[in-house]
Order: structure tokens, then C-alpha cells, then sequence
């Protein structure tokens, strides 16, 4: 199972959900906006997405469904390829939300590394535990998204980097992602490889935060 804190180590399940909602997904959001206008596409800006305000991004289905499941999405930013000034202005942008949330996951690490350590014990809620809780779940979300399934950002990198030939592959993976989507997220809920990854990566900002704290402290 994908499970990095012990059960009774972790926040409880509405401060997580209100850490994924106020905190991880806008960041995404607010990457691929930003990412977006700067190589010449202001339709996110002119939609108030390039922003970090929740609300802007929240997607009524998606967070009902995290409230109620811990499963959901934000909303999609909008963007126009036609607008990008870059040959694989897509990709950069799809790259770009989940880079972003890697990004936060290593200032985090820096950030937990030079905590006292009376905020860092375990076993209590304290400010390293909210820290090392945002840095798993903006891991999960990053890297989450570079899967090359419709509708995550890897697919659109995918499509980028397809040639033309390939139009009836796109069409069809899109028909037919999210329940490719979905399988592969049932299948991989109870050991899978992805989620052992997750735990890989998010392991590696623990100890990246361990190491520098050792050699601060």
C-alpha cells in the first residue's frame, strides 16, 4: 500500500484534504498559467487562472469527489497552443504544473531541514509533520500527472512530441484514457509499481531534509 506515515501519524484526512485543495493544486495550476503566458498565451490570465487563489481553480465534481473519496482534480487551465512562441510550447507547459510541485517538495525539504528539533518530532501533530505531509501528497500530484494517460499532463507531452502520423493513436488514446486511467489506478492501489515509486521519490526529500538537518543542527 502506498504508505509513507504510520496511520496514526497522519494529519487528519480534512486538514490533508484542505492542504491538497489550498495549497498543492493551485500551485499546479497556477504553474501551467503562469508557464502559459510567458511564452505568449494570456488566456489563462484573462480567465483569472494565472493566480494562486484556490477558488479559481477548484472543479465543483473534482473536489466533491476529494472531500468525499480523497480522490478529485482541479480545474483544467485553459490554453491555446496556437498562441505558444515554441516549438514544443505544450510540453513545456504541461511540464510545467508538475515540475512545479516537485519544485515545492524540495523548498519544503530545505524548510523541514532547518527546523529545531522540537518541531521535529514524530508522533504528535507539529509543524514538520504538516511540512513532510504537503512534500508526499505535492510528490503524488507531481509525478502523478507525468503519467502519458488522458487527460494528465503526460499525455499532452505525449501528443507533443508525437509526429502528425500519429493522429489516430491520439484520437483513440483519448476516447478511451480515463477508463485506461482508472484501471490503471485500481491496479496499482494494493502494492503497485507507481505508488512505490511515489514512496521512492517522497523518501528521498525525507532524507535530503534529514541529511541537511544533521549537518545544520
Amino acid at each position: 500500500m502506498f504508505q509513507i506515515f504510520q496511520p496514526d501519524l497522519f494529519l487528519p484526512h480534512l486538514i490533508v484534504i484542505l492542504i491538497i485543495i489550498g495549497i498543492i493544486l493551485p500551485i499546479h495550476e497556477f504553474a501551467h498559467a503562469y508557464a502559459a503566458y510567458k511564452l505568449g498565451d494570456p488566456t489563462a490570465k484573462y480567465e483569472g487562472r494565472m493566480t494562486l487563489n484556490p477558488i479559481a481553480h477548484l472543479d465543483l465534481f473534482g473536489t466533491i469527489l476529494l472531500l468525499i473519496a480523497g480522490i478529485g482534480w482541479g480545474k483544467p487551465v485553459p490554453v491555446n497552443p496556437f498562441n505558444l512562441k515554441h516549438r514544443y510550447g505544450e510540453t513545456i507547459v504541461s511540464l510545467a504544473g508538475p515540475l512545479s510541485n516537485l519544485l515545492l517538495a524540495l523548498i519544503l525539504a530545505v524548510i523541514s531541514a532547518l527546523l529545531p528539533e522540537s518541531l521535529r518530532t514524530f508522533g504528535v501533530f507539529n509543524l514538520n509533520t504538516l511540512l513532510l505531509t504537503i512534500i508526499r501528497f505535492s510528490v503524488l500530484l507531481g509525478v502523478f500527472n507525468l503519467i502519458p494517460i488522458p487527460p494528465l499532463d503526460g499525455s499532452k507531452i505525449l501528443f507533443d512530441l508525437l509526429p502528425p502520423s500519429y493522429e489516430n493513436f491520439k484520437r483513440n488514446l483519448e476516447s478511451y484514457g480515463p477508463i485506461i486511467l482508472l484501471l490503471f489506478f485500481l491496479t496499482q492501489l494494493n502494492g503497485g509499481i507507481f505508488f512505490g515509486l511515489i514512496d521512492s521519490i517522497t523518501l528521498l526529500f525525507y532524507g535530503l531534509a534529514d541529511a541537511l538537518h544533521g549537518i545544520i543542527y
